[in-house]
């Protein structure tokens, strides 16, 4: 009987997998971390500076890990739960284009996020 009340409850973990995030939600978030990617900005993240390319693919790792949870439900909230801060430190992650002083990454992202709705979802500025 232990086994199977095991098994019927392992089961039932596997069924409660979140929703996927909706197409448009996923595009607008794809379209903002493809941005940040071509930008030339750095990305920083506990104390250490990366560049865009690297920055995309830490929050892609940390989007998925998101989704295996819960639904987005909109780039905001992408920003805002896994884009924004550390899970690990919570420290504020950053963004630094050029010369220019860095900025907190939730007002970059943000920022471009707005850019890319302007444009018709078509992420130019």
């Amino acid at each position: 009987m232990r086994l199977l009340t095991s098994v019927l409850a392992s089961l039932a973990c596997s069924l409660a997998v979140a929703t996927p995030t909706a197409a448009p939600v996923r595009a607008e978030i794809d379209l903002l971390l493809s941005k940040l990617q071509a930008s030339g900005c750095e990305f920083n993240r506990n104390g250490s500076w990366y560049s865009g390319a690297a920055a995309k693919d830490h929050l892609l790792r940390k989007l998925e890990y998101i989704e295996g949870k819960s639904t987005v439900q909109s780039a905001e909230q992408f920003i805002e739960l896994a884009a924004a801060k550390s899970s690990s430190s919570g420290k504020s992650y950053q963004v630094k284009c050029g010369g220019e002083a860095p900025v907190a990454s939730q007002m970059w992202l943000t920022k471009q996020l707005g850019v890319i709705r302007a444009a018709g979802g078509k992420g130019k500025s």
